[in-house]
């Protein structure tokens, strides 16, 4: 680990009392990963920010170590591509704040989303969300979604809420209006997600055997069984680069695929849904890989 933190300062920017600390996993994130950070470090209610190197070029690390040792962040990880979930438990460990706030690389937190953040968190386990979006202003997908189930993943990654919209609902909701205040969501994205540190203790933290994709639906989901909440809270927000890092688009659907996979055989509850879930895997594999495979031929 390196870290260079004066704990008595950031004692004493902690509001209330209240220490937060931000977790950042990144994996060849490219510049906007400095932007999400200085966003993080400006924050007055951001007491901490752990960086976990998944993996990042030369020029990239030497700047990490920089600010690290200037006192900055705290950076961990080693370069080693652990996966998403397993950087999340990493930093979320080596951090002391009593809040986590975890962040995607490549997006940029707006001021006073953390009060609101804290202020939305229910019943514990206590999962907090909020509204993600682009340059345009738009809300992208993710920020607030319907449970996965196998009927929405039909719906939502074969395309089948098109035409059967009731029977295959999308999981995202970003295109329904928006609510004036905190709701309950059966899930949010893992791209800003609020903890408490007690209740990411009680649900043990992101299921590390997801590599990339679906382990926010998961501990979603969790949370939600051990009697807890999921709230989004639209007054918080982040601006969303998106596809940031130089990860090839079909690999990224590849781990996509393994994490559906993984969720539907963990929660299946009779083994109708165990061979459902056996038999509608390789068509969302098959359908996510062509869907990248298209898009990048489009961009070239």
């Amino acid at each position: 680990m390196t870290s260079g933190y004066d704990w008595d300062r950031v004692l004493a920017r902690a509001p209330e009392g209240l220490r937060v600390c931000a977790v950042v996993v990144s994996y060849r994130t490219g510049p906007s990963l400095f932007d999400c950070l200085w966003a993080l470090i400006g924050d007055p209610d951001i007491c901490e920010v752990v960086v976990v190197d998944n993996g990042n070029p030369p020029d990239v690390v030497a700047r990490l170590e920089e600010m690290a040792a200037g006192g900055t962040i705290t950076l961990v990880g080693e370069g080693i591509n652990r996966g998403f979930a397993a950087g999340v438990n990493l930093g979320a460990a080596a951090g002391r704040g009593e809040r986590l706030l975890v962040i995607n690389p490549d997006a940029v937190l707006r001021r006073g989303s953390v009060a609101a953040l804290e202020a939305a968190l229910g019943a514990e386990p206590a999962i907090a969300g909020g509204r993600i979006f682009g340059a345009d202003g738009v809300e992208q997908r993710g920020g607030r979604r319907r449970m996965l189930t196998l009927a929405s993943a039909a719906g939502t990654f074969l395309g089948l809420s098109r035409v059967a919209g009731g029977a295959f609902p999308n999981i995202n909701r970003h295109q329904e209006p928006a609510p004036d205040g905190p709701v309950p969501m059966e899930a949010v994205s893992g791209a800003l997600m609020y903890f408490s540190r007690g209740g990411f203790e009680q649900l043990r933290g992101f299921d590390d055997k997801y590599f990339l994709h679906v382990e926010d639906l998961d501990i979603c989901r969790r949370a939600e069984m051990e009697g807890g909440s999921v709230i989004y809270a639209p007054a918080a927000g982040a601006y969303h680069y998106g596809a940031t890092s130089d990860a090839p688009s079909v690999v990224v659907e590849r781990h996509k695929a393994a994490g559906l996979k993984r969720y539907f055989s963990k929660f299946a509850a009779s083994p109708v849904e165990k061979l459902l879930a056996a038999l509608l895997g390789p068509m969302f594999r098959m359908a996510l890989v062509a869907r990248a495979k298209w898009r990048a031929r489009a961009r070239e």
